[in-house]
């Protein structure tokens, strides 16, 4: 593998990103373009792009929820790259750009089914409840950055 971190603020990447979140998720789940894409793309909406040998391969998306706190969302790796770390390359780039524009916290809505995930990479539960989606259940955790 050869794999690239990319700053995806130019078309060409975003189009990768989205190509990464329709192959992956929207494919495989049957979720409409619809409910993939929401209010929360949009032309301020950072996002990171993982390619190998320029074919993306993985994606975040980031926003601010607040001035302390952004979300990161809409991680995903295909298929075919996941249990290669990427998914954690992906989720710590994202971070790492969050603290260079002065946010002290990260929150993510996890899948319940990756819950495990996000607390090896440092992540605790809010205690909020279980958020009931419309494809599936996720939990609110956050990061101090």
């Amino acid at each position: 593998m050869s794999i690239e971190v990319i700053r995806a603020n130019e078309t060409k990447y975003r189009a990768g990103a989205y190509y990464v979140r329709i192959q992956a998720m929207a494919k495989q789940h049957h979720i409409t373009l619809e409910r993939e894409f929401d209010e929360h793309d949009t032309p301020d909406t950072e996002y990171i792009l993982l390619t190998d040998d320029g074919f993306p391969v993985a994606t975040c998306r980031f926003y601010a929820i607040d001035g302390e706190t952004a979300m990161i969302g809409r991680v995903v790796v295909l298929p075919e790259y996941r249990g290669k770390g990427l998914g954690t390359l992906v989720v710590s780039e994202a971070e790492k750009r969050l603290r260079e524009l002065g946010f002290t916290k990260a929150a993510v809505e996890s899948r319940d089914v990756a819950v495990g995930f996000y607390e090896k990479a440092g992540y605790i539960k809010t205690g909020e409840a279980i958020i009931h989606g419309d494809t599936f259940d996720c939990v609110r955790m956050e990061k101090n950055l």
